[in-house]
């Protein structure tokens, strides 16, 4: 069975100032999620899941799905904040979403196969996928043996300002031991570091591994998620910036002897659009690598 490709795309760009996931950044007004997908579908994934916001649905339909549609199955499905386990109910105050395994947990009726997860702006190169594909269709029928590309710190920056990574431990099998979250990285005075939870700057060395939320799974996560995300809502439902991200509910799982998590190492450079100064960078890469041949133009 092939592998599906799930995509976060509810995040409301606020920091970009807009909805970043429609912006047209290619040649021929391609998103960034386009150049994923084409690499995802010549990699061997067999079907599209999307996560929005139920907000946005028609303009998304319009300018995303009907692209797709006819090439490969898509599905949609919505994170909102009303989306809680029975007897939890959205706080007042709250505006934020509850983060990224809680986008993913949206998806579990849709997915019965192993799938990988990734963000909708991110261009995460066309190995990744290959690499990431060609693990996952090995994983049917079974369960907790999960994976994580892992891209090089210094692949990851952005020139516009710091950047939230997951700082990954690996073990000397190349599983992953541990991941952290760390919500402030970018390179000062040639190094690069991030700010801990004392506000002291720690540097790291650019080959450390970091999640880029590209990750592959088995049904079996969705289980382990909702278990989780019952005790994060008891603990921090009345925090309005508490976030259930992905590292969390991998971390348990690792701690625990749960589940073991492979990092496949890429060479590959990340680049995206965090920030709207970040989007003349974005163009001028993809156009070159439309010039060098490796995308076509337009792209489908």
């Amino acid at each position: 069975m092939k592998p599906t490709l799930f995509v976060l795309a509810a995040g409301m760009g606020s920091r970009y100032g807009g909805l970043k996931q429609l912006d047209g950044v290619g040649p021929s007004g391609e998103t960034i999620m386009d150049y994923s997908i084409y690499d995802a579908v010549h990699a061997g994934f067999g079907k599209l899941v999307f996560v929005i916001r139920k907000s946005f649905e028609k303009d998304f339909r319009e300018k995303i799905v009907k692209k797709y549609e006819h090439k490969i199955p898509v599905e949609l499905v919505f994170q909102d904040l009303d989306n809680l386990p029975v007897g939890f109910s959205v706080p007042e105050g709250r505006e934020k979403p509850w983060g990224t395994n809680h986008a993913v947990m949206m998806g579990k009726d849709v997915i019965h196969e192993p799938f990988a997860v990734i963000n909708a702006d991110d261009f995460y190169g066309r190995e990744s996928y290959k690499v990431l594909a060609d693990y996952l269709s090995k994983l049917d029928n079974t369960r907790n043996q999960y994976c994580m590309i892992g891209y090089r710190v210094g692949n990851t920056l952005s020139e516009s300002g710091t950047v939230a990574r997951g700082i990954c431990e690996t073990d000397a099998e190349g599983n992953l031991t541990g991941v952290v979250e760390r919500t402030q990285v970018m390179r000062i005075d040639g190094e690069v570091k991030y700010k801990d939870e004392n506000d002291q700057w720690i540097s790291i060395p650019d080959n450390t591994p970091v999640s880029m939320n590209m990750w592959g799974f088995t049904p079996d996560y969705f289980e382990y998620s909702e278990k989780y995300f019952v005790e994060f809502l008891k603990k921090n439902i009345q925090n309005p910036k508490a976030e259930f991200f992905i590292p969390l509910v991998v971390n348990e799982l690792i701690v625990n002897n749960t589940a073991k998590v492979k990092v496949l190492d890429t060479p590959s450079k990340w680049f995206g659009v965090t920030y709207a100064e970040d989007r003349p960078g974005v163009v001028a890469k993809l156009q070159q690598l439309v010039d060098d041949g490796v995308y076509p133009s337009p792209l489908w």
